[in-house]
Formats: structure tokens, C-alpha cells, sequence
């Protein structure tokens, strides 16, 4: 028997409640009462909560932790944050089924995970057959927080057409072979998975050699495909999870027309992502306008998820998905790093860098302001902490002249910087809350060195607190809280995001002094199971005292439990019951 209590903090219980001071008794994993002036029992363990928050669990609704939780199931980095509960399986990638090679092929470069480490782990490790025995062997493993998943569009595909003709745009499926997937996502529901997951943005693009640089096989898809697949989705009130593909002006009208209730019931459905990027400004406020309509008028539920602080990105040379927005990036990145630099000084593809680069016309994510994007790293000091602008104009040549000329020269070992968005305080607290927006988007597990939004949760708290304290508050702290909890939990369906008697003790405590300008501060940390790889991640270990999950502390505030990702206990699979 274990016991711990929380005493003397402020409790929030994740319904968007205001908080109350009280302690919090927990035992074998359960929240047992919740009340001032509890009785600590000589064998407990406490934990000074005054002046602190006490609140649920934070849940992460979007990670690819697919292949770390096999390197390193403690996923610390997530934990360390308070997060207690990450959703794997999104944009329709998920090791559900299908070869090793396969999966490695479809995982890795949209992800910025590197194939050579993750294909030899496959190969290891998969002896599952199916969706319901990858459940079994999460549910084996000795997780960190708890994990649940939605099933991958592209692994279905993949594993039921061959990898090969699931990614060639000459061969639509046949009907049974339609017929084989729409079962696969039965069987999935039936299994525990929260739903599906699809992607139809074309410029995430496959691994290894065999089908390299082709879009991962759910982009390939018709919207006939997708219709019949969400079909066991909406028929069981399950959740459907896409990629809209922001080069076009009508996707996102499609997936509405999936979500809403004309002619069909309403279904579930959250898109990636709500963002005021800097290449389109305002183009959140007509998104945000357009979901209140489909909620309003077509009965859609169809919501955003969105990160609630600046939106950034660390880059190698041009390894980064925003490159491929452009057909020519896609052509530096299709080769091995030793051959790039020597395509990048033809003038035919310098031409069509510059005539992708500059074109306003198509959608895009990057603003590809080279005055807005700062070299950190090469082997040349004296470029350290300037702008590409800025060299440019030390060396008398154009921006983007000098741009392709330093990565032509030095390649991966030249690292830059630069805000994609959400850089606007006014216009992030709108999104943050938004009602049709959910909080969430920080791809842990992936773009390792790229992006770093592990803590996104305690970045909304700072950011509702200190609103409050300049006196134009737009969510309370308990509002807050149940964005990043009890919202999200019940959103997907699972058991997670509250703080409540008789519940699963999924807790942390937050020490509202430690939510300052450190939660922004960068660092690049060793990736467990990746040697010699470094991924950027944001750390403020004073904003988080304790984590508890399932009733067991997982972080004290300064390390995590040395038994955490060893031994069962802390974090579990969850399954959803479609």
C-alpha cells in the first residue's frame, strides 16, 4: 500500500472550476479525498503543496512518441512537464501493423527521427500482427505516463494495398481491398483505439530508398477512401484526427463537410493546426470564424488543436518539413547530405528554388523572410547570432543568393532559427481560447531537432496568469487547467484530466513563481536510444514540484524516479470503449 498527500495547495479539479485550497490524499493509485485539514496517516508520504497548484494530469494530444516509447517508455521529457497522459498515432502514422521497413519508411523523415536507429528497433521489437496486438505490447511495456493511441491511415494502407501501390497516385484501391481497411478500423474501435488518423498534405514525404520522397501513402487517398473509412468512426461516435493540406483552398471545406451532421450524425473531428503565422496573417481569424460556422450551421464538431506560445524552429541546413513545401527543397533533401550541396550550386535548380521561394500564390507555412531567420550555429564563427539578411548585406549580394550559398557550402552543420508564429500576445490568447481550438500540438517525440514544445501546458497557465495580472484576464486559471486537462480528456473519451475523489490519481503540483520567461529557455539535450543525437527541448524544473501518475511520484521537482520507464506501475495503456 502506498499513501501520499498533497497538502495545503490550491486544487484545481479540471473542470474549469476555480480552484480551493485543500490536500489531496491519494492511495494505491486513487484519489481518496479531497478536503482541508485531512489526517496524514504516519506512513504517508507529503508533499508541501502551499502556494503551489494542484491540478489534473496534463494530457498531450498530439505526439509521435510511437518509436521513443521503445527506446525509452519513461518519455521523461514529457513528464519532467507534467504531462501524464500522450496520445500516439497521429497523421496517419502509427506502427499499428505492417513490415519494419515499411514503418521506418513512413515514420522517419516527416518526423526528423533518424531511420537508422529506429529501423534496426523495429526489427527487434515487432511481433505484433495487427492493431490489437500493438495495444498488447504497449500495454506491456513499463510507460512513463499513461498512452493512447488512434489508428494510422497510412500503416492500414500501406499493409493492405503493399507499400508500393499505396503510394503510387496511378492506383486507387479496389473495393475490397476499401472493404479490408474499413474493417481493420472496426477491429481497431474494438480493440481500444480512440480513432483514425489521416493526412493529405502532400509535403510530408517517405523515408529509405525504396519509395524515397514520395507523400506517405494516407495523402494518397480520395476523399471516396476517407468517407468510407470514417464511416465505423462516426457510426461509433469515435475520433477522427487529419493533416488538411494548406496548399489548396478547399480541403478544409471537405473535412467540414466529413464532420458535419448534414446528412449524416456529426462526427469528431480535430485538424492540425490553428496558427497566426507570420506568411499569412489573419488567416487565424477566418479559420476560427469558419469553425464557429460549421459548428453553428452545420452541426459540425470540428475543432483546431493549437499550441499556446510562440511557434518556432531550429534548422539544419534544410532538414525540416516547412522546406518541403517547395519542390526544389524536396530535391536537396531527396539526396544523401554529401550530395546536396553539389546540386545546390546548379543554376537550373537555383532558378527553381528562387521561383518557389518568392511565389505568393500557393499556401504556405514559412514566411521566408531571410531578415527573420538567425544563423546559431557554423563552422565559420564570425556567422553566429546574424541574420541571413544581415551577411547578405556585409557581402554585398542577395538574401537569398547568400541563404543557398552558406547551406551549399556547409549543409546540416549550419543551424538557424527563426518564428513561424504565434510571436502576437493579443492574437495567442485569442486562439488559447477559442472554444472550437484544442490546446495541443507539440509533436513530442518528433522534429528532434527542430521543435521543442514539450511544456506547452504550463505556457498556457503563464500565459492566462499573467493576463490576469495586467488586468485583461480572457481564461481564469481553472479555465486554463481544463484546457490542458479535463477538456482534452473528455474530448477523446478517455479516463484522464480530472482531479476527483474516487479517480486515478494523475496529479501535479505547479509552483505558479516558476512560470516565467525560463520556460522559454533553449537547450539541446542527449535523445535516449539515439546515440550521439541531440534534441532541442524548453526546461524550467521550478514550475513543476511533482508528478504523480497513477498514484506514484514520477518527478520530484528535480529528477525522475530512478524505477520510471523500468518498472510498471506509473503509467498504463488506455484504451477508448467505441
Amino acid at each position: 500500500m502506498s499513501t501520499t498527500v498533497i497538502r495545503g495547495g490550491t486544487v484545481f479539479d479540471g473542470t474549469g472550476a476555480d480552484g480551493r485550497v485543500a490536500d489531496v490524499h491519494v492511495e494505491d493509485g486513487v484519489v481518496r479525498r479531497i478536503a482541508p485539514g485531512l489526517d496524514v496517516p504516519e506512513d504517508a508520504e507529503v508533499i508541501d503543496a502551499d502556494g503551489c497548484w494542484v491540478t489534473p494530469g496534463f494530457v498531450d494530444l498530439h505526439t509521435h512518441y510511437d518509436a521513443e516509447v521503445e527506446f525509452a517508455p519513461a518519455l521523461t521529457e514529457s513528464v519532467r512537464h507534467g504531462i501524464t497522459t500522450v496520445l500516439v498515432g497521429s497523421c496517419g502514422l502509427s506502427f499499428a501493423v505492417g513490415e519494419p521497413e515499411d514503418l521506418a519508411d513512413m515514420f522517419c523523415r516527416v518526423e526528423g527521427i533518424p531511420r537508422a536507429d529506429v529501423l534496426p528497433m523495429l526489427r527487434q521489437v515487432v511481433d505484433w500482427d495487427g492493431p490489437a496486438g500493438y495495444l498488447d505490447h504497449l500495454d506491456a511495456l513499463p510507460l512513463g505516463p499513461n498512452v493512447v493511441s488512434l489508428l494510422g491511415h497510412s500503416a492500414i494502407r500501406a499493409h493492405v494495398m503493399g507499400f508500393g501501390r499505396s503510394v503510387d497516385d496511378h492506383v486507387t484501391p479496389s473495393a475490397g481491398e476499401v472493404a479490408t481497411m474499413r474493417a481493420m478500423v472496426d477491429e481497431a474501435l474494438d480493440a481500444g483505439y480512440l480513432g483514425l488518423s489521416v493526412n493529405t498534405l502532400p509535403w510530408d514525404k517517405c523515408d529509405g530508398d525504396r519509395y524515397r520522397s514520395r507523400p506517405t501513402p494516407s495523402v494518397f487517398a480520395t476523399w471516396r477512401e476517407y468517407r468510407a473509412l470514417v464511416e465505423p468512426v462516426r457510426r461509433r461516435d469515435a475520433v477522427f484526427q487529419a493533416v488538411p493540406n494548406i496548399q489548396t483552398r478547399w480541403n478544409l471545406s471537405l473535412f467540414a463537410a466529413l464532420a458535419s451532421k448534414v446528412r449524416h450524425a456529426p462526427m469528431r473531428t480535430m485538424l492540425i493546426s490553428l496558427v497566426d503565422v507570420k506568411s499569412a496573417r489573419g488567416t487565424h481569424k477566418a479559420v476560427g470564424a469558419f469553425l464557429t460556422f460549421c459548428r453553428r450551421v452545420l452541426g459540425a464538431d470540428l475543432r483546431m488543436q493549437s499550441l499556446p506560445m510562440v511557434f518556432d524552429m531550429w534548422i539544419d541546413g534544410l532538414e525540416n518539413p516547412v522546406i518541403e513545401e517547395l519542390g526544389a527543397g524536396t530535391e536537396v533533401l531527396h539526396l544523401e547530405r554529401g550530395h546536396r550541396g553539389e546540386l545546390m550550386t546548379e543554376p537550373g535548380w537555383r532558378d527553381r528554388f528562387r521561383s518557389q521561394w518568392t511565389n505568393k500564390v500557393r499556401g504556405r507555412v514559412y514566411h521566408r523572410d531571410l531578415g527573420e531567420a538567425r544563423i546559431i550555429g557554423a563552422p565559420d564563427p564570425t556567422l553566429e547570432g546574424r541574420t541571413f539578411a544581415d551577411v547578405a548585406a556585409g557581402r554585398g549580394v542577395d538574401p537569398l543568393d547568400c541563404f543557398m550559398d552558406l547551406i551549399a557550402e556547409y549543409g546540416t552543420d549550419l543551424r538557424w532559427y527563426t518564428v513561424i508564429g504565434n510571436d502576437r500576445r493579443r492574437e495567442l490568447e485569442w486562439i488559447a481560447a477559442h472554444p472550437q481550438v484544442l490546446v495541443g500540438f507539440s509533436d513530442a517525440g518528433a522534429h528532434l531537432r527542430n521543435m521543442g514544445f514539450y511544456n506547452f501546458p504550463l505556457h498556457l497557465l503563464k500565459l492566462a496568469r499573467d493576463a490576469d495580472r495586467r488586468g485583461r484576464p480572457f481564461l481564469t486559471t481553472g479555465q486554463a487547467v481544463h484546457r490542458v486537462t479535463g477538456e482534452i480528456a473528455d474530448y477523446l473519451g478517455v479516463d484522464a484530466g480530472h482531479l476527483r475523489e474516487g479517480g486515478r490519481a494523475d496529479v501535479v503540483v505547479v509552483d505558479p513563481a516558476g512560470l516565467d520567461d525560463r520556460l522559454d529557455e533553449f537547450h539541446e539535450v542527449a535523445m535516449p536510444g539515439f546515440p550521439g543525437l541531440e534534441r532541442v527541448v524548453r526546461r524550467n524544473d521550478d514550475a513543476v514540484r511533482a508528478v504523480l501518475v497513477n498514484g506514484k511520484l514520477a518527478w520530484d521537482g528535480h529528477e525522475a524516479a530512478p524505477d520510471l520507464g523500468k518498472a510498471g506501475g506509473y503509467g498504463r495503456l488506455l484504451r477508448g470503449s467505441y
